[in-house]
């Protein structure tokens, strides 16, 4: 009788995994997993050797795996700007990196990738980390919905924090109002001055379990200085440990919700960036420091999610594309022993740069598609840049590509490993610009510094024009702009005309 019951229980399991399968109509799910300073090195389907990553790996194995895919720029706003609108971050004003109470800087009015999504009738969700800016001009109120957000620019469901980890407020945000806040501590912030009583990371340096040099001298939360001041909703403020695994469940619950329609969900992790504090499980175990614990937490995440996914049964019905917002960076103030304890790690494989830098190690990222259509264990050549997934996501749909998404191109082909040819030339965003074609790299004329002062990472910057061939040189070490003129002046020229180009607010 036992044996009958648990048969009928299995096969209840698998009809409710194909209805569901079924009920999606011909429309793929698409999860777009976008990790924090991921460095092309660290993933070991990428070449890293001093740590493993089985579950992005799996991804790798069943899908496509690029190996000239770019954010937009090297550092976290601007690329993720670029990423939802389909444009340069270097067209729009005010796309740099954002304090914790900025305004929203992606136009209500445009046509942004979640947009595209609910335009074929998409539920669409973002979970995880926003920087992208909340309401509008002048201060919000924190105790009331914040207009202005996720929830106005394409999104149905939002759960976010509102910058960085590493700024205030530290505190979660569901479709645009704090969560666990309590009427009688009010949440104020300010990145002007000091309120409030609570300690600064200046002012009470022993109440630090990781200490900081630079910008993370204000408000201590959780042991650790943070870049602006924030006063009250104590209740409702999480603890560093926390934030990945309630992304996670956040983000199952959306995946279990919308399991019989199509969904598009924007999963926006927060690892490996500082301050680096993985839950207790993942702590010591990579033997590279936090840096690589929170790399191991962001690759169990992954197979979490595929884990959901074959759960409900929709993984074959579901495209999963895993990318970083720019590259690595180790030191970038906070005093944890990422550079000490790197054990021959390259976080930036053989690229030079990272974070911050117009080389290579700045822009050029982890970018695998896997699912519906997408070749197996296929390794793609092709430029792509990130931006790109707006036009080629309307042109998987059906849609016109809209206008205003003036720098993305429909390269569904290419994203599924069906063609190899990528976008003709990419811009790249640091200090200065910098366009790839073909195997040549031409960076700008820039007087900024060489390297960072705070990071100690190289920046590219140089006054006159540098010229590298990536097809012998991708570690960009010898600067031939002297021998190519003709080169240096086609490159030149195809930014000019870039810059040309309008967008408007």
């Amino acid at each position: 009788m036992l044996f009958e019951v648990l048969c009928v229980c299995v096969l209840l399991t698998l009809t409710l995994k194909t209805v569901k399968a079924q009920g999606q109509q011909n429309k793929p799910n698409v999860i777009l997993i976008y990790a924090d300073d991921l460095g092309y090195g660290d993933v070991s389907s990428y070449g890293a050797t001093k740590l493993s990553t089985p579950h992005i790996d799996a991804l790798a194995a069943q899908g496509v795996r690029f190996t000239n895919a770019h954010s937009s720029s090297a550092t976290c706003t601007p690329s993720r700007f670029s990423l939802l609108t389909g444009v340069y971050p270097w067209r729009q004003e005010g796309t740099g990196i954002l304090p914790g109470d900025a305004k929203l800087i992606i136009p209500t009015d445009k046509t942004t990738l979640p947009k595209v999504f609910q335009q074929s009738g998409y539920k669409t969700a973002v979970v995880g980390k926003w920087h992208l800016g909340l309401g509008g001009d002048g201060e919000k109120n924190w105790n009331e919905r914040i207009k202005l957000g996720p929830n106005d620019v394409g999104f149905d469901f939002s759960f976010i924090f509102p910058a960085t980890n590493d700024r205030t407020p530290t505190v979660f945000l569901e479709n645009q109002r704090v969560i666990g806040l309590d009427p009688a501590d009010p949440l104020e912030v300010n990145y002007k001055e000091k309120i409030g009583n609570d300690p600064t990371a200046a002012e009470n340096p022993e109440l630090l379990k990781i200490h900081a040099n630079f910008g993370h001298k204000n408000t201590i939360v959780n042991g650790l200085g943070r870049i602006g001041f924030m006063k009250g909703g104590h209740q409702a403020r999480w603890v560093d440990e926390e934030i990945t695994p309630t992304f996670l469940h956040v983000s199952k619950k959306f995946i279990r919700e919308n399991a019989e329609s199509p969904f598009f969900l924007f999963f926006s992790l927060n690892d490996p960036h500082a301050p680096r504090v993985p839950a207790t499980f993942f702590k010591g175990k990579s033997g590279l420091g936090p840096r690589g614990d929170a790399i191991l937490q962001l690759d169990w995440t992954v197979g979490e999610i595929m884990r959901e996914l074959r759960y409900l049964g929709i993984d074959e019905h579901t495209i999963v594309i895993f990318s970083s917002d720019n590259g690595a960076v180790l030191i970038d103030d906070y005093e944890d022993g990422s550079v000490a304890m790197l054990n021959g790690h390259t976080p930036s494989g053989s690229l030079r740069g990272g974070k911050y830098s117009v080389f290579e190690g700045g822009t050029r990222v982890p970018f695998i598609v896997r699912g519906p259509g997408a070749e197996q264990g296929k390794v793609s050549h092709a430029l792509i840049g990130q931006m790109d997934l707006l036009a080629s996501m309307a042109q998987m749909l059906g849609l016109s590509v809209p206008q205003e998404a003036v720098d993305s191109e429909p390269l569904m082909s290419a994203l599924l490993g069906q063609s190899v040819t990528g976008r003709d030339h990419l811009i790249e965003h640091a200090g200065t610009l910098s366009v790839l074609k073909g195997k040549w790299k031409y960076i700008a004329p820039s007087k900024g510094p060489a390297k960072s002062s705070f990071t100690d990472t190289e920046l590219g910057n140089l006054a006159t024009a540098q010229l590298y061939d990536l097809s012998v040189d991708l570690g960009e070490q010898h600067n031939i702009a002297e021998k190519h003129p003709e080169v240096v002046q086609e490159l030149e020229t195809i930014l000019r005309q870039e810059r040309e180009k309008t967008y408007n607010k």
